[in-house]
């Protein structure tokens, strides 16, 4: 022994001891050092308060869970696919320190056992109060979930959602990533299992996590640098399961979590018994190398326990009456839509809220969430919308947050609708929803809605500057959620009769046009156009201020065939069906083009200056030029962007879409001597090139945008 530490005053810890402080706790050769208890056969000790969830140490594991009106706590370990517990082991009074109840379990192999928990307490539903002591209950932090790992397999007869302890031991090496500006940012939403499920995918591993990460040479040849994944957390796919004429049907789209920090076992390839995450993390690993970055749609805003009739596996039974929003009766409110509404803005929910998403940033190195009906996020307890929302703030400054995309969906199924006005401190960005309405409506050619077009197409002035808020508009005409973009002018109506409603589900406000017959059709002039009305829609999309955002398989005209509400449908409705590609591979290289017109422009991004040759940065024209409103009989928009870039100087880009059925003489601006217009893009033609104007006026076709450079 060092013959300093002999005279080392007593409970005096060397620098060494500090560093083996935690193995001096819970080695089993240093047991005697620590007060042991014993329960059902294993030594226990107080655990380490302030970890949440079940996390593995050396020599055992933590288990630490809270509950604010609960009486006791039990801890309930199984062996895999048993239904019933080979050990009980109830929290001692003096392991609980507030509300918080921590243990370490010695001698516990994490490969050898799932947990879960039964927790006691009174039962008053007026109050909203259902503890019941006979329930197994799912960890609310437990990162891996048993028992549903092959997709579209219920939770066995008997058995319940329990949790698995993940051993994080995945290597980042040296990686750093993307860290994209705002602005430069192109998003392409796809759903995991979706994308490459079908045959005509040609992959490996279809349906999941690799499956997705073996289409990478795809995403960079089409030159997207996000991809949103439509939810991940571990969700259950068999609520609601039913049949419909023959057909089974799921909860497909994901908008139902049972575990906010579990990854869905069932996108993985192989099962990872306590690795779970680790395919998801090597896709994450893998797209930031090769500067994609990896979003989230997050589902904060209710869960799958639903109202008083649905399910009770978790939330509902550590605290019922602080995770969900309650009437005075006791009953749920739904501002989701699905049942019941979390208690976002509860300091211990926005807590949870909060550790979850440092956790899929820290552990998964997540890039950025869409947080799905973002309104409710904002709500009081009462269901009134918050000024200064704690949840919403806390994210926004989050230290481990800070370069973290944040995208709300600014509205909710209770009616609030905050697009423009969602709490922001100029950080988080918005699905803009009147972007898609404004222009659905114009390309289609509806009377009166030029001016809102113009306005869209600046970024929405309107409706964020006047908030000083910028990049905040994420600008789309399609996501998951109602037509694909080729639907958008193949039918008139929504055609969701398979989900099994009546078709009576689904928006019916589409704006969209079927150009003159309902469906799939052999007629050339109207698929001619269906293209034509395409290609006008991904121009204008990539030639707009803002952040702009389409559904994965758009850009091969993929089809729903007229469903615009396939939340159930895992079959080829929702599956994008890759043998299209080919058969459209002249829109699949429009969509190139204009990405790569979108990012060698800086100036269609952002604002670089104050504008060039005497032109703002921002102006409106029409037929003639330099048109500042438009009547609502107008159905021509001309908007041009002016700036100076540093190295290459002065650059104008004008942007003239058409969306009346006849052609139009327009007149561009007059650049200065030493300048010429180059036409750049013709969406009346199939394939683009470059053709340097001879004259200071063009014609325009029928339905059709046109892109002019000024050089």
């Amino acid at each position: 022994m060092d013959s300093r530490e002999t005279h080392m005053p007593h409970g005096v810890i060397t620098e060494r001891e500090k560093g083996e402080q935690v193995e001096k706790l819970v080695l089993p050769r240093t047991i005697h050092l620590v007060p042991m208890d014993y329960l059902d056969g294993f030594a226990v000790r107080p655990g380490f308060y302030e970890i949440n969830g079940a996390t593995a140490i050396p020599g055992g594991v933590n288990f630490t869970v809270y509950s604010h009106g609960a009486t006791a706590i039990e801890l309930l370990l199984f062996r895999r696919e048993k239904t019933e517990p080979f050990a009980i082991l109830p929290f001692p009074e003096h392991y609980r320190i507030g509300n918080v109840y921590s243990m370490i379990v010695f001698q516990l192999n994490i490969e050898e056992f799932e947990y879960a928990y039964r927790v006691d307490g009174p039962y008053e539903p007026g109050k909203g109060l259902v503890f019941d002591r006979n329930k197994y209950l799912l960890d609310p932090y437990a990162k891996a979930v048993t028992g549903q790992s092959q997709w579209g397999e219920s939770l066995p007869s008997g058995q319940h959602y329990r949790a698995r302890v993940v051993k994080d031991d995945f290597d980042w090496g040296d990686m750093g990533q993307p860290l994209l500006p705002m602005e430069d940012l192109i998003i392409y939403e796809l759903h995991v299992r979706g994308f490459t499920k079908d045959p005509s995918s040609g992959v490996l591993h279809p349906g999941t996590f690799a499956g997705l990460m073996e289409k990478l040479p795809y995403l960079l040849e089409l030159g997207v640098n996000v991809v949103e994944l439509m939810p991940i957390f571990e969700f259950d796919e068999m609520q609601d399961y039913r049949e419909v004429d023959g057909e089974k049907l799921y909860n497909y789209w994901g908008y139902n979590t049972v575990s906010f920090f579990a990854p869905n076992t069932s996108y993985t390839s192989s099962k990872e018994y306590n690795r779970e995450g680790n395919e998801l993390k090597n896709l994450i690993q893998v797209f930031n190398r090769h500067g994609i970055e990896v979003y989230l749609d997050v589902v904060f805003n209710h869960t799958a326990e639903g109202n008083e009739n649905g399910p009770f596996f978790s939330f509902k039974g550590f605290d019922n009456n602080i995770y969900y929003l309650l009437t005075p009766e006791g009953k749920y409110y739904n501002f989701s839509g699905c049942g019941n509404t979390l208690n976002c803005n509860h300091p211990m929910v926005y807590q949870m809220i909060l550790n979850c998403l440092r956790y899929w940033v820290t552990t998964y190195r997540v890039n950025g969430f869409r947080f799905d009906l973002a309104s409710i996020l904002g709500r009081n307890e009462d269901g009134s919308p918050m000024n200064k929302p704690p949840l919403l703030q806390s994210l926004a400054f989050d230290p481990i947050l800070g370069d973290v995309k944040l995208i709300a969906e600014a509205w909710d199924a209770g009616g609030l609708y905050q697009v423009g006005t969602f709490p922001a401190w100029n950080r988080w960005a918005e699905w803009n929803g009147r972007y898609r309405d404004d222009l659905r409506r114009y390309l289609k050619g509806d009377e009166g809605m030029a001016q809102a077009a113009a306005l869209r197409m600046v970024g929405s002035r309107d409706i964020y500057e006047v908030h000083n808020r910028k990049n905040a508009s994420v600008n789309f005409i399609t996501c998951h959620d109602g037509f694909t973009l080729y639907d958008l002018y193949s039918y008139n109506e929504k055609h969701n009769e398979k989900n099994g409603w009546n078709n009576t589900d689904g928006a019916g406000d589409n704006n969209s046009w079927n150009c003159g017959i309902e469906g799939e059709t052999d007629d050339v002039e109207v698929n001619a156009l269906r293209r034509r009305l395409i290609r006008n829609a991904f121009a204008i999309l990539m030639c707009s201020r803002g952040i702009p955002m389409f559904l994965a398989g758009d850009e091969f005209c993929n089809t729903q065939f007229g469903n615009n509400n396939a939340y159930c449908q895992d079959n080829l409705t929702s599956w994008l069906d890759w043998s299209r590609l080919e058969k459209n591979k002249d829109i699949f290289q429009f969509f190139q083009y204009m990405i790569q017109f979108r990012k060698k422009h800086r100036l269609l991004r952002t604002n670089i200056s104050d504008g060039a040759c005497n032109f703002p940065d921002v102006s409106f024209h029409g037929i003639e030029p330099w048109q500042n409103q438009f009547a609502d009989h107008e159905r021509y928009v001309g908007v041009m962007f002016a700036g100076h870039e540093r190295d290459t100087g002065p650059e104008i880009i004008y942007i003239a879409s058409n969306s009346y059925w006849e052609e139009l003489e327009v007149k561009l601006p007059v650049l200065p001597v030493s300048m010429c217009w180059e036409q750049v893009v013709d969406t009346w033609e199939k394939s683009q090139c470059k053709k340097k104007m001879e004259k200071n006026s063009f014609t325009i076709r029928p339905r059709s945008v046109m892109v002019f450079v000024g050089r």
